[in-house]
């Protein structure tokens, strides 16, 4: 099982997405929205769509693999 925290942010041209493969949980919104603004603020990371200017969203993707034996 494979889980990531993907944060959505708004760029200048678009959008941009930051994932974070195995997450510390549990997963406290407060935390993340309050995180995704410090990462706004303090303008530690580019994108190619140009600086981050805005929280959209995050979500937690869970990816399970099961090898078929054949």
């Amino acid at each position: 099982m494979a889980k990531v925290l993907e944060l959505n942010f708004q760029a200048q041209d678009g959008t941009a997405n930051v994932s974070i493969r195995n997450p510390k949980e549990p997963i406290d919104p407060v935390q993340v929205k309050a995180a995704m603004e410090q990462i706004i603020a303090a303008n530690v990371l580019y994108s190619t769509k140009g600086e981050l200017t805005g929280v959209i969203g995050a979500r937690i993707i869970d990816r399970n693999t099961q090898e078929i034996e054949l």
